[in-house]
């Protein structure tokens, strides 16, 4: 019947197309996560019901792990609640000096792969700090690392996932009619009582949702507990994965398929309480022209430096202490002009395997941006213009293997792959795996501003040509196509500088001669070259940097909100 009612409402070519973004999103994520899903719930050895998943529930390294990963990714949001409400009330109720710069800045955190930013904070705070020695600071020689523990863990998860929050914020700020703001100040209502009476009870709800938000995220993070965790001996589930694929290779694969979907079910229940708590909470506001701040305020310099102090800690004084260990001979060695050297970026630029990662990387996020761009246009087309109720269910699944862990998506795709498969055979140890991975990974982030201008393109356009017999692919690509086109480049821009330094999906599905820039940074950590994995990690950031700026010149002729640092 459900095969009938889909062939009623599209017919011909329309179907064909349909059918063709449904098999790829089974292909990049669907068909692979229901995969897991019954590899997880098989029954034990003796045949019993969910043998196999209570032996991995009933171990104590897996209750160990859990535990670590519930009170570490609690912990964290306390930290991105904090820095990401304060920033965001501090920017969105003021306009400050550098507006833009600093919106930039709060939201390096998710820009920066976190195992380049936990790298950063191991070298900013640890013995060998170049900045807290010279201060006398820096932990004495032979102590260990402070952030090797799961404090350290918490407050690095909660600055990566700190932009969530005041991405949430912010937004709502932006959301509340300036008339009403207007409205209570020629009412003689103070700052103060504004901002308690009406700003705060319309954002808290927005600020809890984020919060929530990034508890989901801490969840399933791979690269901080990877770089923190293994040589602070701190298990947590995505690390505890990791190992054991590592140490006992697929046969172990059921097991850590059980602790993949115990991720999967703590991250589901945390989005299912934010959308509970924003149907709950959220308060409708009417349309109109949002609130910009006040350029006025006597607090506006004095917030502006307690802003900008803020993002310098967070985000400016690790990027230094990384790149002064990049310019350092060795670790232990104290930086000065006369020790400075280039030795380790041109070492890292002499590697072929450093050489191969960032040409694989670059033809991974390229190919990963071009595939989800074509594909989020269809969809978002029969999902919003030609209202199909099967392509709109498509289009709120197509969210899944976003919201996933990395690590769940990553062992997905090993239950899938790794078989030999009709025709092409296995494909586990090849590019293709990755790309596929990253097909699927990736396609919200542009799916979704396609959606927003795709809604509000003028339907009469549309109409107009279909009267007249256009097709719908022929008004795919002659109308909606060109009008949505910024929006699909803006959000392929973002596939690319989120791509190019992963670390989550690809520490799983990487094979010699097929590395990426994420895991060969990982690598040379893990394996003590600290100024080798720091210079990488320069470079990266350099290349990430001029693609944003690349993005945001593009980006200053789209919407606002286009490109998140540029909200207004």
């Amino acid at each position: 019947m459900a095969e009938i009612r889909l062939k009623r409402h599209l017919r011909g070519g329309d179907l064909v197309i349909v059918a063709l973004i449904a098999l790829y999103l089974a292909a990049t994520g669907l068909w692979p996560m229901l995969r897991l899903l019954i590899e997880a719930l098989a029954p034990g050895p003796q045949g019993e019901t969910f043998g196999l998943a209570r032996e991995v529930l009933e171990s104590p390294a897996f209750l160990k792990a859990f535990r670590n990963t519930v009170t570490v990714s609690a912990g964290s949001v306390l930290v991105s609640a904090g820095l990401g409400m304060a920033l965001a009330y501090a920017s969105g109720l003021m306009r400050l000096p550098g507006q833009v710069a600093l919106g930039f800045l709060a939201l390096s955190p998710l820009l920066i792969p976190s195992q380049i930013m936990a790298l950063a904070w191991i070298q900013l705070v640890g013995s060998s700090s170049p900045l807290l020695g010279p201060l006398g600071l820096a932990p004495a020689a032979g102590q260990p690392n402070p952030l090797y523990s799961g404090a350290g863990i918490a407050w690095l998860l909660g600055i990566e996932h700190m932009p969530l929050v005041f991405l949430a914020v912010r937004a709502s700020l932006i959301a509340i009619p300036g008339d009403l703001i207007e409205a209570a100040r020629i009412s003689g209502a103070s700052g103060a009582r504004i901002t308690g009476r009406i700003i705060l009870p319309l954002t808290l709800p927005a600020a809890a949702a984020g919060a929530i938000l990034a508890f989901a995220s801490a969840v399933g993070n791979f690269g901080v507990p990877a770089l923190l965790g293994i040589p602070g001996r701190f298990p947590m589930l995505t690390t505890l994965i990791y190992q054991r694929l590592n140490g006992f290779g697929p046969g172990v694969i059921g097991k850590v398929a059980v602790m993949a979907l115990v991720l999967v079910v703590l991250a589901g229940a945390a989005l299912a309480l934010r959308n509970l708590f924003q149907r709950r909470f959220g308060v409708p506001l009417p349309a109109g022209k949002g609130f910009e701040g006040s350029a006025q305020s006597h607090l506006r310099w004095p917030v502006a430096v307690a802003a900008w102090l803020i993002v310098a800690l967070l985000a400016i004084l690790p990027m230094i202490a990384l790149g002064v260990t990049a310019l350092s001979p060795a670790i232990g060695v104290r930086f000065a002009l006369e020790t400075a050297t280039l030795e380790n970026l041109r070492a890292a630029l002499a590697n072929p395997a450093i050489r191969r990662a960032f040409a694989n990387s670059l033809m991974l996020s390229l190919a990963a941006a071009g595939f989800s761009a074509l594909v989020a246009i269809g969809l978002a087309w029969f999902a919003v213009v030609g209202k199909s109720r099967f392509a709109r269910g498509l289009n709120l699944v197509a969210d899944a293997p976003f919201v996933v862990p990395g690590t769940v998506l990553a062992l997905a795709m090993i239950l899938v792959y790794l078989p030999p498969l009709p025709l092409i055979g296995s494909i586990y140890g090849t590019a293709a795996i990755l790309l596929i991975a990253y097909l699927g990974r990736f396609l919200p982030l542009v799916l979704r501003p396609v959606e927003a201008a795709m809604r509000a393109m003028d339907p009469s356009l549309d109409e107009a040509a279909r009267i007249h017999g256009a097709q719908s692919l022929r008004r795919i690509l002659r109308i909606a196509g060109p009008m949505v086109a910024p929006s699909a480049l803006a959000g392929a821009m973002l596939i690319v500088l989120t791509a190019i330094n992963e670390l989550t999906v690809s520490a799983l599905l990487w094979s010699a001669g097929h590395e990426t820039v994420g895991v060969m940074i990982f690598s040379l950590q893990y394996e003590g070259n600290s100024t080798g994995a720091a210079a990488l990690s320069v470079i990266s950031v350099a290349l990430v940097a001029v693609l944003a700026l690349v993005t945001d010149l593009a980006g200053r002729r789209l919407p606002p909100g286009t490109l998140p640092w540029r909200a207004r």
